[in-house]
This record gives structure tokens, sequence and C-alpha cells, in this order.
């Protein structure tokens, strides 16, 4: 059996990556594959949160049929390397939805690697990442919509925001359209940025110590990233895990 090379830096999916903490996890396993069939809604989540040096890759590749919907929740915040990729490929009229939370410290790289494809007309999909990284960790996200030439009417958004805590952090994204049709709504932005001052300062002047103060702003700014869970005891688990998470950046 021939095994796959190791991914370079040429390679753009892989160019802010830790390839050192990739080399002792290669080969990594095989992509999990899900299909909704037509007209059906399923969905799925992934509380990412591997032990301290460890390295985690999970690829999933998915089809949704014509009619259908898929919708991802996930929470990226454990391992040395902890990344999740996504090759969504979208029916007629079917719906995508990802939303996710990278939150990482120390020497973390943590990632979310998408490509979405609207290969048919009429599909929608949207794509929300928030990531909160402290010391020296790195956050990244990359991802692509591309829509097909006959994939008229494609609605879809990536959104796309980063708070660093502290200047050693990184925080790459690059969100990409790349359109064929013309008759079509697509949107994305990133930004990057720091915890307000003037709101610290409000916060502190009501006696709130810096830790609670920061805390309750970086739970402001990855809220709503859980609220569509369905399940109670999910949602309840992911807040809980994104929590304990921040309150070790603090």
């Amino acid at each position: 059996m021939t095994l796959l090379a190791l991914p370079t830096r040429k390679d753009e999916a892989w160019r802010y990556s830790d390839l050192d903490a990739l080399a002792a996890a290669w080969p990594v396993p095989a992509a999990t594959r899900i299909t909704v069939a037509e007209g059906e809604s399923a969905h799925d989540h992934l509380l990412q949160d591997a032990a301290d040096g460890a390295t985690a890759v999970h690829d999933y590749v998915i089809d949704i049929a014509d009619g259908a919907r898929f919708d991802f929740h996930l929470l990226n915040i454990g391992g040395k390397l902890g990344r999740v990729t996504f090759a969504v490929t979208l029916g007629k009229g079917s719906h995508f939805e990802l939303n996710g939370a990278i939150i990482g410290g120390g020497e973390q790289t943590l990632e979310i690697i998408t490509s979405v494809t609207h290969a048919q007309p009429d599909a929608t999909s949207g794509q929300t990442v928030r990531s909160i990284l402290g010391s020296h960790a790195t956050g990244n996200y990359l991802g692509s919509i591309n829509v097909a030439r006959d994939a008229q009417r494609t609605d879809a958004f990536q959104s796309i925001k980063a708070m660093l805590l502290d200047r050693t952090a990184t925080a790459n994204a690059k969100p990409e359209l790349e359109i064929y049709a013309d008759d079509v709504k697509c949107a994305h932005g990133a930004t990057v940025g720091e915890l307000d001052k003037q709101a610290l300062f409000y916060m502190a002047s009501r006696g709130m110590d810096p830790a609670t103060a920061k805390t309750l702003l970086l739970k402001a700014f990855v809220a709503g990233v859980f609220d569509d869970v369905a399940q109670d005891d999910l949602r309840e688990r992911f807040e809980a895990a994104a929590l304990a998470k921040l309150e070790t950046l603090v």
C-alpha cells in the first residue's frame, strides 16, 4: 500500500498549519462521509478536545441532496494541532450551515478548513466562525464558497471573526468566493481584533474584577454560535467546555 505524502506549505490548505505535529500522527484517519438524502434534514457536531500535545485531524466529506438540509456545530479547543475540514457539495435547493468556535492558548494550532460547492441552483449555505486566541496560539480559518456555472440563485455567506488576547497570538482568516454563475448572492467578511478596553474599564468601574470582566466579554463574543443546538444537554456541554477553556486564557 502506498502512503500519501505528507503535505507541505506549498499546499494552500496547509500553509499555516503545524506540519511537525502532523508528521507525528501521519497518516491521519480516513474522512468521515455523510450523505443527506433528498428532502431530509440532519445535523451533527464535534467537540474537538484532544489531550495536550496530541494531534487531532477530522475530515468530513458531505453530500447534501436536492431539497435537503445539514447543520454542523463545532467547538475546536484541544491538542497541539486540532484540524477540522469540510468538503461539502450541495444539491438543488439544499442548505448547509456551519457554526464553529476556536478557542486556543499556549502553543496550539487550531484550524477550520472548508470547501463548500454549490453544484446546483437555489441552494444556500452559511458559515459562522468565532476564534479566541491567547499566548502563542494560532487559529486558522481557510474557507471557500465555490459556485458552479449552473448554480443560479445561490445564496451563501461566511462570517469570520477572531479575538486576540495577546500580541503573540495569531489569527489567519481567508474566506474566498469562486463564482461562475451570474444570479447569486454571496458575501464574506473577516475581522481580527482585541478586547474592547473601554468595555473593560466600564466593567471595572462597576466593581468587576478583570478576569471576570474578560470572561464575560469573551463569552459574549462567541454567543450565538451554539444557540440553535436543539438538544439542551448538548448545548450545555458545548457552552461549559468553551467556558472552561476561556478560563484558562484569562
